[in-house]
This record gives C-alpha cells, sequence and structure tokens, in this order.
C-alpha cells in the first residue's frame, strides 16, 4: 500500500468516519487542548479574576463616601469620559457596582476578547500550520472536530470566568454589589467572549496563517471598541449597537441587570460559529479561502538579510501595534484639556498626581498616562523578542542555520527589529498624545513634549527585550515568563500609583526609573545604565543560545 502525504492546498486523506460523524474525536480534542493549556488558561481566567477584585476593592478607598462617587460620576460626564469608559446611564446610579461596570466592562471586554480568540487559533489554524492537523486527522477524527474542540475549550474558559466573576464580586460584601447584579457583570464578559472566539472560527477559515487569522480577528476587537467608544461619546448611540462590547456594556449590571443584550451575544456567536464550520468545508486542510498570492521570483536584497528577513517576518505585528498605540494615545489626548475637571475630588488620584509633580495637572496627568502607553509597547517588544523560540519550535530556524547563518546574526536580526520596533511605536504613541492633546489644551508645545517623553522609555523597552532574550538563550522552556515584566509594570507604575506602593516595588521594574515627564526634569543618568544593562542582558542571551542545542516540537 502506498502513503500518501497531503501538503497545503490539497484535500487530505482521512481515515473513514463511522457513520460519516464530522464531529468524531471531539471529545478527545478537548480533552487534549485543556491540558496543553492547563497553565495558559488559569493564568489568563486568574489574572482577569483577580484584577477585577482588585479593582472594585480599590473602590472602599477610593470612593469611601457618597460625595467621592458623586464626583467621580461627574468627572466622567463627557463626550471624551464617555468614550473612554462607558454609556450614560450608569451615571444615573452612583453605587460602587454601577461605577465598576462603566469603567471596567468595556476595557476587560476586549481583554475576554482576546484570551478567546488566542484559544480559537492556537487550537485549530495554529495546528493546520504545523501540520499536526493533518497527521491527526487521518485517524478517526472528524471534519469539524478540531473548530468545535476549540469552540469547546473557549465556551469553558468563558464560563469559568463567568462564574469566579459573580461568585467573587458577590462576596465582596460592598454597598451596590449584589448577586443578581454580578451574575449579570460575570456572564457579560462570557458572552463577549463567545462572540468573538466564533469571529476567530471564521477568520482562520480565511487565511493559512496563525497570525493572520488572529490579526484579522484582533482587528475586529479594535473595530468593535471604536464603533463602542464613538457611539457612547455622541448624542446618537446607533454606532454602540453596532458592537458587542456595546451589547454587553448595556446589561446595566448593578443598574437594570438586563439580560436580553447578551442573548444578541449568543445569537451573533452562534452565526459566525455556524459560518465557520460552513466554509471549513470549503477549503482543503492547511490552505485558507483567500488564495495566496504568487510570490516575487528574487528575492529583494533587504531579505538576504537578518535584519531585512526578520523585518518581513514582523511587518504585520509592527504595523497593528503603531497604528493601535497612535490611536491609543490620540484618545488619552482628547480629554487631556479636561483632566482637571475629571479628576477633581478623587482625593487618591489627586494625592497620586501631587507625588508625580508637574505644572499642572494635565502634566501630571499626562505623565501616568505615559506607563500605560508604555506598557502596551513592552507587548510588542515581548512578542517580537519571542518570535525567535517560536520559529525554532516550528522547525523552521534550524534550516536557516544549516546554512552560514549564524546563531547571533539570525537572533540578532529579530531583536534588532523588537528594540527599533518598540522605539518606533513608542514615536507612534507620544506622536498621537501629543497632536490630540495640544488640540485638547491649545498647547502645541506638547507635540514634542510628548513625543520626547514617550521615547524616554525606550530603555526601559530595550531592558524588556533583553529579559526575553535571556530566557530565550538559557531557559527557552521559560521563555514565556518575560511577560511578567509588562504585567509587573502595569501594576506598580500605574495601579501602584494610585494605591500608593512601597517605592522599591517600582524600583524592580525598569520602567520605573525612567524620568517622569513631562511633570518632573529630564535625567540622563538612568536612561544609559538601562542601555548598558539592555546591552549586557542581550550578550547574555545570545551566549546562551550560542551554547545550548535547538529544540524542535
Amino acid at each position: 500500500m502506498t502513503s500518501v502525504t497531503a501538503g497545503p492546498g490539497t484535500r487530505a486523506p482521512a481515515a473513514p468516519v463511522a457513520g460519516g460523524n464530522a464531529l468524531a474525536g471531539t471529545r478527545t480534542l478537548i480533552r487534549f487542548a485543556l491540558r496543553r493549556d492547563r497553565i495558559r488558561l488559569p493564568v489568563w481566567i486568574l489574572a482577569l479574576f483577580l484584577s477585577t477584585l482588585m479593582t472594585a476593592n480599590s473602590f472602599r478607598t477610593l470612593y469611601s463616601d457618597p460625595e467621592d462617587r458623586a464626583n467621580a460620576v461627574r468627572s466622567v460626564d463627557s463626550p471624551a469620559g464617555l468614550a473612554m469608559s462607558g454609556p450614560r446611564h450608569y451615571l444615573t446610579d452612583d453605587g460602587f457596582g454601577s461605577i465598576l461596570s462603566h469603567q471596567m466592562i468595556g476595557f476587560t471586554a476586549v481583554l475576554v476578547g482576546l484570551m478567546s480568540v488566542l484559544i480559537v487559533t492556537r487550537h485549530t489554524r495554529a495546528e493546520e500550520e504545523t501540520g499536526r492537523a493533518e497527521l491527526v486527522r487521518s485517524t478517526v477524527v472528524g471534519r469539524h472536530a478540531h473548530l468545535a474542540a476549540a469552540l469547546a475549550v473557549a465556551v469553558l474558559a468563558n464560563l469559568a470566568l463567568a462564574l469566579l466573576l459573580a461568585l467573587g464580586l458577590a462576596g465582596l460584601g460592598m454597598e451596590g454589589i449584589d448577586t443578581a447584579g454580578s451574575l449579570v457583570y460575570g456572564f457579560a464578559h462570557a458572552a463577549a467572549g463567545l462572540v468573538f472566539a466564533a469571529v476567530a472560527a471564521v477568520t482562520v477559515q480565511v487565511t493559512a496563517h496563525t497570525r493572520g487569522a488572529s490579526g484579522t480577528a484582533l482587528a475586529v476587537i479594535g473595530i468593535a471598541y471604536v464603533l463602542r467608544a464613538a457611539g457612547d461619546s455622541g448624542t446618537n448611540d446607533t454606532l454602540s449597537w453596532l458592537s458587542p462590547i456595546g451589547w454587553v456594556q448595556r446589561s446595566y449590571p448593578y443598574v437594570d441587570n438586563r439580560w436580553w443584550p447578551l442573548l444578541l451575544c449568543l445569537l451573533c456567536a452562534t452565526g459566525c460559529a455556524a459560518a465557520g464550520f460552513w466554509l471549513s468545508t470549503r477549503r482543503d486542510v492547511g490552505a485558507g479561502l483567500r488564495p495566496q498570492k504568487p510570490g516575487s521570483p528574487t528575492a529583494s536584497a533587504a531579505l538576504t538579510t537578518p535584519v531585512g528577513f526578520a523585518l518581513r517576518l514582523h511587518r504585520g505585528l509592527l504595523a497593528g501595534f503603531g497604528a493601535g498605540l497612535f490611536l491609543m494615545g490620540a484618545m488619552y489626548g482628547s480629554i487631556l484639556g479636561d483632566a482637571e475637571d475629571m479628576l477633581a475630588g478623587i482625593d487618591e488620584i489627586e494625592e497620586a498626581l501631587e507625588r508625580i509633580g508637574g505644572a499642572s495637572v494635565a502634566e501630571s496627568f499626562a505623565s501616568m498616562v505615559m506607563v500605560v502607553l508604555t506598557v502596551v509597547a513592552s507587548v510588542y517588544v515581548v512578542m517580537a523578542a519571542l518570535r525567535p523560540r517560536s520559529e525554532e519550535t516550528a522547525g523552521r530556524a534550524e534550516p536557516l542555520l544549516a546554512t552560514g547563518l549564524s546563531r547571533s546574526r539570525w537572533v540578532g536580526g529579530h531583536l534588532a527589529v523588537a528594540m527599533g520596533g518598540g522605539t518606533v511605536v513608542l514615536l507612534l504613541a507620544g506622536l498621537g498624545f501629543g497632536l490630540a492633546g495640544a488640540a485638547s489644551t491649545g498647547d502645541a508645545g506638547l507635540v514634542p513634549d510628548l513625543t520626547g517623553a514617550a521615547l524616554a522609555y525606550a530603555p526601559a523597552l530595550w531592558v524588556t527585550v533583553g529579559v526575553a532574550v535571556v530566557l530565550f538563550g538559557w531557559f527557552p522552556r521559560a521563555s514565556q515568563a518575560a511577560w511578567v515584566v509588562p504585567v509587573y509594570a502595569f501594576v506598580v507604575g500605574y495601579l501602584g500609583q494610585i494605591l500608593q506602593f512601597p517605592d522599591w516595588m517600582n524600583n524592580l521594574s525598569p520602567f520605573g526609573h525612567i524620568p517622569r515627564l513631562p511633570a518632573a526634569g529630564m535625567n540622563w543618568t538612568p536612561l544609559f545604565l538601562l542601555t548598558l544593562v539592555a546591552a549586557a542582558l542581550v550578550w547574555l542571551g545570545l551566549t546562551g543560545f550560542r551554547r545550548r542545542d535547538l529544540e524542535t516540537k
């Protein structure tokens, strides 16, 4: 008997499935996926759960009396404030639950959507791209088993998060946070997650590449957030009704406790999932519905260099983060002119701004926002710095290194794009922040000031890359621990200012040593020292990579 191997673009032979069951083997694949994600999923769920509980619990201090809560409600009652938070109807109630829902749902729904998208793409398109799906489907496994298993895991993860949020918030015993509202709050997040998981079920059918499928689904999340923000900031909320994030916000937990907007999410998720299953029958294993364009018969001169080749691999990620951070900076800049009125009366935030310093509230607030922008930029550099690890485990690094290309030059190309791209992303974030801030305050000087303030964080990003390459070089299986750096930076650099964490905690983060521009004066010494630390870490990581064997899954 002759064995035939199907490649991308050819229909893979499969063993006969009893009764023509297209879902055969789904239960086994679900158990396998849960085992593979036994660390990844609990980390996602616990991070979202604990951050929500920490935020809710901090309200006891931030808004300790009714007057503080009334001030908080008034502070966001402007087009810019509503675009950053949610619909105005929440402002009719000044309870802890209403404030929590107003400030958190729009933001956490994006993170839940990101978790759901990554679950689906990891267990569908990534399996096809590596060839594992073809191998599995040569056994008694149905055509739809992989997609059904991925969606089932996404459902389980979102339901687990919903129940944790409901039980955790109801157990806080805070005024205005009751059991009924907590149930709506928790399942609102699950509903948003299911919609975006189903969207990913469609995008994985369109393109033959995991990054393309993830990027398209994440773009849908971004569009949903922008539609929601545009609708909530105006007098007509029609645009918000075009967004799943707008739907879950309009369940109004702790205010009206409406369940029917969540049914819209379920209908949308069902429709998208059904479309994903149908589209999967219109393509071959390993291929996408969108035909691949034929490449150039000859490579450009840039592609023959490690940096040029790495830039080609990273260009989609870099463009996405650059555009996203420019828009994010512009959104924050649009409320800079109203910062003093928005934050008036919130004692803890006013105290945090006073500790930062600055000639005005706008400058101090800009310094605080800069931490958020740079932490998002650090997400890009971690993803870019860990790309060599994914190339290694996928088996694509070994053929390259079998040529005259040295290990240091290969990794160095990716690190150059990570560091240089991170600096460009910071530049775009600061430019967007400065342009919108200048428009909202009438101060044109904010454009160079905020752009320069963003660029000052570049050495901290380089240190983050250094940490990632040390883990990759010496402890490759622990490479994902590099994500601790941006997460820790956000917790101590942003929340720590409000909750008054001790200074030594901030000093453990490379971002804690950057001068708090534009509120503080420039100090070049920490930037120079951080650059030296980054160089030492990169050298150490490259040394470790040269000494170890390649690991190929």
